[in-house]
């Protein structure tokens, strides 16, 4: 029984997203109050109703100072709450299935995931609140679907897969194949970047993924890097418009021989995780003629409620979907930045994404520069120091500004009201006769604010730029990048459907690690992870045994990440225990970058409802790196997490000696980098 919501402080439904169990308990509890001759209620107004005192409850307090982040209701209900800016939100479990770290973790991830749709408009609460409840019906209806589905998606990778567990990125071993197609995406990035037919916009990175594990990527010289945190969300993003069914998309093993490309491997080994339960398929309308299969998980199911009530008609396939990520840039890090996404299936299971960077994305970097000295203003003032604000970097603001409105007139793009606000602002900061920095200039700095958003959105949230012609890739442009591709990978493509099966298996490392039964070991500089496979379905037999042997070992698997993540908050950095038949190890530690270990430093203690650890919703370990690097200045510092399940009767000496060669092992410098 599960539900998330987010309301705005007046306490409107801006999104909702139920299982069909919580749904009949509010049509339960709120169609039996109705009188008689009256059907049930609206689900959503129903949903207000129930949430609307604790809404109110939450926001008095907050006001007060008062305010709580969770709570149990008498029957076992678990609700946690968080305030984002202006917008509220509220995770449910009803059923025990998930403790308030999940919870929490799923508002931050929903969060993340809103922040990559919308970008800087998330920063307005008003602005936002337009974005999530449109006017227009069926346009609300098919962002809130378009958000549950991804809501649902990320839970069911949650529930099944190591890399998005440990918030890692999964890469396909094969270095041979892995440098190949680098090459060949580096050859068809040039010739898109150079054709005639891209729109305005420029390649900045592609990357190939089978299933959820990236088998190639490549960065054009002039991209930023693309951080952990968005590629996860980018691959919740892919998975959702192309879910994998992995019993479907996969050929077995038996039907693969030893030429299908895989060299000198073998593959006798188990099915990894993830895989899905069995499901059936349905039909997802992509490009040209490849078919596509979506998995039913019976588990997940979107609410029966209104929402269903409607159908709404897929996007087109060519459009792309508009994401806002972060850029490293030599003067700083810019969050939310526009680029669009172009998610080409090859064959079911196997997708190329192309991300671009469209015109006019230097207005972007100049808002979040105007949006973040307003907002440092905003804050000096409230702490009651407007007289030390008239210094330098305001007029430098008040210059820069000055420009950017004359640039934006030159581009078409309309600021008028950005224009009234503005001069309104410098008439009481800067001139003689107003009040200056003072404590009357912070609903100004909230409204320059909101219209610095509001050009953000009138250049990155509408379909064409402000000459109206539509910018993307043309659809032959995408064609010929697919079709090529497909080329190239055609003699590999059943190959890399059972290589994402059998990635990594135990074994290989059973000879070297003689009671070893799993290990998963993360690079959290690069937020890369290995991990042998785990077989969950009947259907094969591996070291392991069958499935309810191998699911034995990933419930403990997924329990135990748990617990270091709860021993990590508390500030420890090693845990060993032994749980039955089972000895269970966790370190974290630091090295320089010829791989010499530093000397231990006590991590952080965060409080309990701090945002969770992990890369996806808000990068823990980029913080702690940044923590344990003052103490190395001007050193690269990289940060390793290992986690071991050894047998209990092998002697702790043994299983710590283990644990010093696997992590060793694992990090040749043989092995490619990630990107």
């Amino acid at each position: 029984m599960k539900c998330l919501l987010i309301a705005s402080e007046s306490a409107e439904m801006l999104f909702y997203w139920t299982d069909l169990e919580f749904q009949q308990n509010i049509q339960e509890q709120y169609g039996a109050s109705q009188e008689e001759g009256h059907g049930f209620p609206a689900f959503e107004d129903s949903i207000s109703t129930l949430f609307a005192p604790i809404i109110i409850s939450f926001s008095t307090m907050l006001t007060e100072g008062d305010s709580y982040t969770s709570f149990t209701t008498e029957n076992n209900h678990i609700y946690v709450l968080h305030q984002f800016d202006e917008c509220l939100y509220i995770a449910v479990n009803g059923d025990g299935e998930e403790k308030e770290e999940d919870l929490r973790r799923k508002i931050y991830v929903m969060n993340k995931m809103i922040e990559v749709l919308f970008g800087m408009v998330t920063l307005s609460g008003n602005l936002l609140r337009k974005e999530l409840r449109a006017r227009d019906t069926e346009q609300r209806l098919r962002l809130w679907k378009h958000l549950q589905s991804l809501l649902e998606t990320y839970s069911h990778l949650r529930e099944n897969d190591q890399s998005f567990l440990v918030e890692a990125v999964e890469r396909l071993i094969h270095p041979t194949l892995c440098e190949q197609c680098i090459e060949f995406l580096e050859r068809r990035v040039q010739q898109i970047n150079s054709s005639a037919e891209r729109g305005g916009e420029e390649v900045l990175h592609a990357f190939i993924l089978v299933h959820t594990k990236l088998l190639a990527f490549y960065s054009s010289r002039n991209a930023s890097t693309l951080s952990a945190s968005d590629l996860l969300a980018l691959i919740i993003m892919a998975q959702n418009m192309y879910p994998s069914n992995v019993d479907v998309d996969d050929p077995s093993p038996e039907d693969i021989d030893s030429t299908s490309g895989s060299g000198h491997e073998s593959f006798y080994t188990p099915e990894p995780s993830p895989t899905d339960k069995d499901s059936s398929s349905s039909e997802k309308p992509v490009r040209g003629s490849t078919p596509v299969f979506e998995f039913v998980d019976p588990d997940i199911q979107m609410a029966e409620d209104s929402l269903s009530t409607l159908e709404v008609c897929p996007p087109d396939p060519a459009t792309p979907h508009r994401v806002f990520l972060e850029v490293s840039q030599k003067d700083g890090l810019y969050p939310m930045m526009p680029h669009s996404m172009y998610c080409l299936p090859l064959w079911p299971g196997i997708t190329l994404v192309l991300l671009t960077k469209f015109p006019h994305s230097g207005v972007a970097m100049s808002v979040y520069t105007f949006l973040e000295a307003f907002a440092k203003l905003e804050k000096r003032l409230n702490e009651g120091q407007g007289g030390s604000t008239r210094g330098q970097p305001m007029h430098e603001v008040r210059s820069k500004l000055d420009k950017f409105l004359k640039t934006l007139a030159l581009n078409g793009i309309q600021s008028s009201q950005l224009q009234n606000v503005w001069t309104e602002f410098k008439n009481r900061a800067f001139s003689r006769g107003g009040p200056g920095f003072s404590r009357d200039l912070i609903p100004w700095c909230k409204n320059m604010k909101t219209q610095l958003c509001g050009i953000y959105r009138q250049c990155f949230l509408s379909d064409s730029g402000p000459d109206d012609t539509p910018r993307r890739l043309s659809p032959g442009l995408q064609e010929r990048a697919q079709t090529m591709v497909q080329e190239k990978l055609m003699d590999w493509k059943d190959f890399l459907l059972v290589k994402s099966k059998r990635n990594i298996t135990m074994v290989s490392y059973l000879e070297d690690f003689p009671g070893l039964i799993h290990f998963i070991c993360v690079d959290r500089s690069s937020g890369q992870m290995i991990a042998p496979s785990l077989s969950i379905t009947e259907r094969t037999t591996s070291e392991l045994g069958k499935g309810p042997v191998a699911q034995y070992i990933k419930n403990k698997m997924w329990s135990l990440v748990g617990t270091t993540r709860h021993y990590l908050q508390k500030g420890y950095s090693t845990l060993t225990l032994r749980d039955g038949d089972f000895y269970f190890c966790y370190f974290l530690w630091f090295e320089n970058e010829t791989g010499f270990k530093l000397e231990a430093k006590d991590i952080p203690i965060m409080p309990d409802d701090s945002a969770p650890i992990g890369m996806l919703a808000r990068d823990y370990y980029r913080k702690l790196i940044r923590y344990y690097s003052k103490n190395h200045p001007g050193e690269p510092v990289k940060c390793y997490e290992l986690l071991t399940v050894h047998l209990g009767v092998i002697p702790t000496e043994i299983i710590l000696q283990h644990c010093r060669q696997l992590a060793s092992k694992l990090w040749e410098p043989s092995r490619n980098p990630l990107l």
